[in-house]
């Protein structure tokens, strides 16, 4: 098996406000994009839901109670200004989570070359005991937790190039040295942390902040100056993606200016790596990109590649 998919139709059940931009045209637009003839050989699967054996590995036993308790039976709920539930977003926050999980089963199983999966909530702003940022579980630290304790891998890395920085990933596994944790990201920009003095307990923890108005040129400079070698250098036995889209320049929530084929480098690039260190093993998890253009070209253009370099 070449590419694997994960995604179920809970996660369009997670209802955000009118006019909010984590909505869920989002998936959809992903969906149809993928309806394409070039992806027929995408191996599509249902995300399963995620234990809570396997969410408490990144988060307190006591903060999952929480988020399962307040969770609506109708209308929404506020967690904060950007973060809301509908009776839906647990079910959908579990699928998120779930999918991660079972990629990475699938992925080191050898049963799979690389997966991408389409969940929604999305992950990298959840910290171990706040929603925020749009998200309610840390999807990508959960299944590094889940490579690591379940699986016995000693090394993990993961690449956050959404163009928001991955406060929540570097909160859940800032004291993991067994993770290897890099975050490109526009800078000043919300949620306000990502400087590169952020190194994590034992300099396992890697930011990259970027310039407004940095386009593909300048990010492919700095990747192979500075990301890339350290990849290298840690030797990883996977290589998780926190995969935004919105460092586009379409996108409406920040400043970057990449295009759709430097998603398609980047995505070239670090399965180059994985090539050499972990068999080829990936597996990557949408985060944000909030043009629904912009972000179902983009993300087609991230699966392409990944089926191509899978086969």
């Amino acid at each position: 098996m070449s590419t694997a998919f994960f995604v179920h139709t809970d996660c369009l059940n997670h209802i955000t406000p009118e006019g909010h931009a984590e909505q869920v045209a989002r998936l959809q637009g992903i969906l149809k994009a993928l309806e394409q003839p070039e992806f027929a050989g995408l191996v599509r699967f249902d995300s399963p839901m995620a234990t809570q054996e396997q969410i408490t590995r990144a988060h307190p036993a006591a903060y999952f109670e929480r988020i399962k308790a307040i969770h609506p039976t109708q209308g929404q709920t506020t967690l904060d200004a950007d973060t809301f539930m509908s009776r839906g977003s647990f079910e959908a926050a579990l699928r998120s989570a779930g999918g991660g999980v079972a990629a990475v089963d699938l992925v080191i199983s050898g049963n799979a070359n690389n997966a991408f999966t389409a969940g929604r909530p999305p992950g990298h702003h959840a910290e171990r005991e706040t929603p925020m940022g749009f998200c309610l579980f840390g999807n990508v630290a959960i299944a590094a937790k889940h490579a690591l304790d379940h699986h016995g891998l000693s090394r993990v890395a993961i690449v956050d190039f959404d163009v928001h920085h991955g406060n929540g990933t570097q909160n859940l596994l800032w004291d993991d040295d067994r993770v290897l944790f890099i975050s490109s990201h526009q800078m000043p920009l919300y949620p306000g942390s990502g400087a590169a003095s952020e190194t994590g307990a034992s300099g396992n923890v890697m930011n990259v902040p970027l310039n407004e108005g940095c386009a593909g040129p300048e990010m492919r400079a700095i990747y192979q100056r500075d990301v890339f070698p350290a990849l290298k250098a840690f030797k990883p036995e996977l290589i998780l993606i926190s995969a935004g889209f919105d460092a586009h320049r379409a996108d409406p929530l920040a400043g970057l200016n990449w295009e759709t084929e430097d998603f398609a480098w980047l995505t070239h690039g670090l399965c180059d790596i994985a090539d050499v260190y972990c068999k080829g093993r990936i597996v990557s998890t949408l985060e944000g990109g909030y043009d629904l253009q912009a972000l179902a070209e983009s993300v087609a253009a991230h699966i392409d590649v990944l089926m191509e370099r899978g086969k």
